[in-house]
């Protein structure tokens, strides 16, 4: 059992070492524009990637689970419609005890198993990258220095931003970005779209 737990251990750390050779070739040209953006742009490719797993990644399971939710949730929210208020209290607590606590805990838990794997580990796995293809001693050897950006305090301190503070901070910026970006978009959709019909009503 040692010798195939040795055995697995060594193809997993030749597996990583044949990924990470393969991204070093693939983000090699972005080095000559600078760390900044050969980190910055890695993040913005790690949302990419997080946001084409989201989408594809829906299991079957979840949808049921969610449509399971969602039955009990409504049917909890006509049981409080009831004119007599103990009656309601009590049709809910039997709905909740009954179904929807364990439907919302199939429901939750599949969900964060999910968002764990197209999104945390996607993220995980980049920032381990970024840790070690931009750590001090290669940045050092790629930029001649030790750092992605250095800057002075208020009180003249010197502060130094290395690579994986930067990652973090570009997966923020990212992150702002789309939300920014798909609100302007649905909001000039709904727009244009609303306009459309309004003109359609017209003629």
């Amino acid at each position: 059992m040692e010798d195939f737990l040795d055995s697995l251990w060594l193809n997993i750390l030749v597996l990583v070492h044949y990924i990470k050779t393969f991204l070093d070739l693939i983000f090699a040209p972005l080095n000559s524009l600078g760390p900044a953006f050969a980190i910055f742009t890695i993040a913005f490719i790690t949302i990419l990637i997080t946001k084409i797993l989201t989408k594809a990644f829906i299991t079957k399971r979840y949808k049921e689970l969610k449509k399971n939710f969602e039955y009990w949730h409504n049917m909890r929210q006509e049981a409080m419609k009831c004119e007599d208020r103990e009656k309601s209290k009590l049709l809910a607590k039997n709905i909740d005890q009954a179904e929807l606590n364990k439907a919302y805990y199939d429901y939750f838990f599949e969900g964060f198993l999910i968002r764990l794997m197209t999104r945390l580990l996607p993220i995980l796995s980049f920032l381990a990258y970024v840790n070690e293809a931009y750590k001090a001693s290669n940045l050092l050897k790629l930029f001649g220095r030790e750092y992605v950006f250095k800057f002075r305090s208020y009180n003249g301190e010197e502060v130094v931003i290395g690579a994986v503070f930067w990652f973090v901070i570009s997966i923020f910026l990212v992150f702002l970005g789309w939300f920014i970006v798909a609100k302007i978009w649905l909001r000039f959709f709904t727009e244009k779209k609303t306009k459309l019909d309004e003109d359609r009503v017209h003629v």
